[in-house]
């Protein structure tokens, strides 16, 4: 017997709702999740190689966003009659998806990894790259790869002294801050920030109003994880020269620990 999909909503602050759905498409992926904000709906989908790519020394993950014209109801005319190479909105986005990601996948991990998100259906109202870090996150967390998430993603505006959480394109003309904050359930993975002269107590108010909705969202993709979620793959740590390091430790521990404290010395100093 199949499994039926399965989907979890989270409803943040100011009413906006977000949905999570797998089970349903991508089916074959090792994780996929369909994601939903107003009407943007993105596919993300996680596939990682079973065996570890030899002769590297880093994570090989590639992530690709890609928002073709469909999903704005567009289909391309005139001579040119396909979609080209990525834009730069769409580069900058997977490297968004990749930054607050690839931190969290276990040391010594070496699979090919490859997240990809499409984006099906756009709005004129939403900005879907908030709907794509989510997505990433869930497919992952409902795989069987390797992942210490999940996260979440929310932007921040502030319009009229009132916190916005992802507020529409309109909001964001019209805001003095536009803050991307992607964490965890316990702490903040990454943070990008555009202001007009806002006090720095309002940014750090911000951030920690973004935690509050992160949380839910990290609550609803577990919940759908607990419900369908893959065992995850067991990955052996890389073993280190224990007496190479006590050794450094030995000769320039001290040192490091004092060239690194920056109350005894300045910034630019250390």
């Amino acid at each position: 017997m199949k499994p039926e999909p399965q989907s979890v909503s989270v409803q943040l602050s100011g009413g906006k709702n977000i949905t999570f759905e797998t089970g349903k498409l991508a089916k074959q992926a090792h994780g996929s999740a369909v994601v939903r904000m107003a009407d943007n709906v993105i596919l993300a989908t996680a596939t990682a190689n079973q065996e570890p790519r030899e002769g590297i020394d880093f994570f090989p993950l590639t992530v690709d966003y890609r928002e073709y014209t469909y999903a704005g109801g567009r289909i391309p005319g005139g001579f040119i009659k396909r979609e080209g190479r990525p834009s730069e909105r769409e580069i900058l986005t997977s490297r968004q998806i990749d930054r607050p990601i690839r931190p969290l996948f276990p040391e010594g991990f070496r699979g090919e990894t490859q997240i990809i998100a499409f984006c099906l259906s756009a709005d004129t109202q939403n900005d879907p790259d908030v709907v794509a870090i989510n997505g990433a996150s869930c497919a992952l967390a409902v795989s069987d790869i390797p992942f210490a998430g999940p996260v979440g993603a929310v932007r921040v505006g502030l319009k009229d002294g009132q916190f916005i959480i992802n507020p529409t394109y309109e909001e964001m003309r019209d805001g003095l801050l536009r803050l991307m904050v992607v964490g965890s359930a316990d702490g903040i993975v990454m943070i990008e920030a555009g202001a007009s002269e806002v006090q720095e107590d309002t940014v750090v108010d911000a951030i920690e109003f973004a935690h509050t909705e992160i949380k839910k969202i990290c609550a609803a993709i577990s919940e759908l994880a607990r419900r369908v979620g893959k065992p995850k793959r067991q990955v052996e740590a890389p073993k280190l020269d224990e007496s190479y390091i006590a050794d450094l430790r030995k000769r320039i521990g001290d040192r490091l620990k004092d060239a690194l404290d920056t109350q005894k010395h300045p910034k630019a100093e250390s």
